[in-house]
């Protein structure tokens, strides 16, 4: 809806952004900031590695509810959002780290390359939200179009897998079999 109002009056932004909260905008910054943290080269640990998948998994799932709560298909998109969530999880967890990723078992620390993925996923989520709060708040009868609800559950399930696969890859690292080496990139 927004995306279509757009391209077909993209003199609409202006009106959009006008009527949007002013936290949300802070909550954007926020989530650049992140996802700029995420393109460099760094040192995590296990915990830490793991704080940023849960998070944007919670505000995908709490998104989902958010938006879709009062819908006659609530089950049904909770079911797509599993369902997405679970294949990509499955497919990414079971793929190779990227290349560069070490795990020191003594200091129980990760190195891992910078990577535009998490940015994209954040944005993907943040995007998922806007477009579909904005949506809804133009046209209401959305949270009733099961093509529309469905679709929503399943970008929100897919990005939350992503997210979930990419620590699961680096879970598999840090719990491999004692007689692996150190501080060797993971293969599958």
């Amino acid at each position: 809806m927004l995306i279509q109002m757009l391209i077909q009056q993209p003199q609409m932004l202006g009106t959009v952004l006008k009527n949007t909260p002013l936290w949300v905008g802070g909550l954007f910054a926020a989530l650049i900031a992140l996802g700029l943290s995420q393109v460099r080269s760094r040192t995590a640990g296990l915990a830490r590695v793991t704080v940023v998948p849960a998070v944007m998994t919670t505000l995908s799932l709490l998104g989902t509810v958010s938006t879709f709560g009062g819908s006659p298909l609530i089950g049904s998109v909770l079911l797509a959002w599993l369902a997405a969530a679970a294949a990509s999880l499955a497919i990414i967890a079971t793929m190779a780290a990227p290349a560069g990723t070490l795990y020191d078992a003594a200091t129980r620390k990760f190195h891992q390359p910078g990577s535009w993925v998490p940015m994209l996923l954040i944005l993907g989520i943040f995007l998922t939200k806007y477009i579909g709060g904005v949506d809804l708040a133009m046209q209401p009868g959305l949270a009733r179009d099961a093509q529309y609800t469905l679709t929503t559950a399943v970008l929100y399930g897919l990005f939350s897998g992503i997210f979930i696969g990419r620590a699961a890859r680096l879970w598999r690292i840090a719990y491999r079999r004692p007689n692996a080496p150190a501080n060797r990139p993971f293969t599958a």
